[in-house]
């Protein structure tokens, strides 16, 4: 068993191509996830269906997350955490070149569910990898640079997925997803320590975690923040026609994801002495963000400056939260609360969704500013009022 030891290290250094490595396979879990949603109107041609039922490509793939974090996180505790994530990558290797090959409507649903399966394993496993890498002192930036590939996908890989599929066609889309994924299979094997799993004797009760001191108020911000965060994110289009700015989608998503990378490097620089500070400006920053849509929305300048600060307070939020929640219920309890947190933040993407339209249809998008305010208004209250057990350097 390979495992990288600090004891005799007065100096610690990142390991940074294990890092990287855990990195990616995030970055594949947010393109394998949102691709989709750039090139529906090929896939419904390709495989002869309405563009709505091609849009369940992508609840298919959220459902699987959703469903399999908590269960397949508990029966796998006993896993060697290397293989565990490479049958993960397994799964998005295998799954993504069926969707590239399928024309069969039901086959690819499927095959994009177990993807999602795929995705839940991940998520529920990178934080705690991470910091098992690294001594105490360098844990929140371990789990940073793992989480960088989340805002590169977004900010770059999406628009790039995108493009491809409109100039090559949406297969050879997910043929390049395989590609990266069997890649990354060989980078985990060559360079990726082990870890082993909890033995039979110290598997933990989900229950247990459940009830540890501070990590129902983290998830309860995690709901909190990413319902906000995904009401926007997901109908940015129609609240900018709103705003006049219909044909600057493309360049305020850059804004977005660029500014996004600034706040997940300056999280990483600071995480591991100013963890509550930085969730709590994050917060602070994001209610800045819907004033300044509120009352300043007649000016283009002031929603640019607007998705900038999202930006900037977004991209350190899931190493943020993590970290608070993996501190919360120390690290031989990390996988079952992230397959918790992967359940949180999986079930806020879909409340995003369906608050966020149903507001769309009852009062038009000038009506997210004081609904986000309100949920991060909410978060910043859990986060002041919790200061012993949650949201503090342990």
């Amino acid at each position: 068993m390979s495992v990288i030891s600090h004891t005799q290290d007065s100096n610690p250094k990142l390991p940074w191509l294990s890092l990287l490595a855990l990195s990616m396979a995030g970055f594949i879990c947010i393109m394998t996830e949102t691709v989709p949603a750039g090139l529906l109107p090929h896939i419904s041609n390709g495989l002869s269906v309405s563009t709505s039922l091609a849009g369940q490509l992508v609840t298919l793939y959220a459902i699987g997350s959703l469903v399999a974090a908590i269960p397949v996180t508990f029966a796998t505790q006993s896993w060697k955490r290397k293989p565990l994530l490479l049958f993960a990558i397994g799964l998005f290797f295998i799954f993504n070149t069926v969707t590239a090959l399928s024309s069969n409507y039901t086959l690819t649903l499927v095959a994009r569910f177990f993807a999602g399966v795929g995705a839940g394993i991940v998520w529920s496993m990178l934080t705690g990898y991470a910091r098992r890498m690294v001594p105490q002192e360098l844990k929140g930036r371990a789990t940073a640079i793992a989480m960088v590939g989340t805002p590169i996908a977004l900010s770059l890989g999406v628009p790039i997925g995108t493009i491809l599929g409109e100039s090559l066609g949406w297969r050879p889309v997910f043929i390049i997803m395989s590609i990266l994924a069997f890649i990354l299979i060989i980078w985990i094997i060559a360079k990726v320590p082990d870890f082993p799993g909890n033995s039979s004797g110290n598997r933990v009760s989900i229950y247990k975690v459940f009830t540890i001191s501070g990590v129902r108020p983290i998830l309860s911000v995690v709901l909190l923040w990413m319902i906000a965060h995904n009401i926007l994110y997901t109908y940015i289009a129609p609240f900018l026609v709103e705003m006049n700015l219909g044909s600057k989608v493309g360049i305020s998503l850059f804004i977005f994801g660029g500014l996004s990378l600034i706040g997940i490097w300056i999280t990483g620089v600071l995480i591991d002495k100013k963890l509550r500070l930085l969730i709590l400006l994050s917060l602070i920053g994001f209610s800045l963000t819907t004033l300044l849509f509120q009352f300043m929305g007649g000016y283009p300048a002031s929603i640019f400056v607007g998705i900038a600060l999202w930006g900037i307070t977004f991209g350190g939020a899931a190493t943020l939260l993590q970290t608070a929640l993996a501190q919360s219920v120390g690290e031989n309890n990390v996988d079952i609360a992230m397959s918790m947190n992967t359940t949180v933040w999986n079930a806020a993407i879909a409340g995003g969704g369906i608050i966020g339209g149903i507001l769309l249809d009852s009062f038009g998008s000038n009506s997210f500013p004081l609904a986000i305010f309100i949920l991060t208004i909410l978060a910043i209250v859990i986060v002041t009022s919790n200061k012993k057990h949650a949201f503090v350097k342990q």
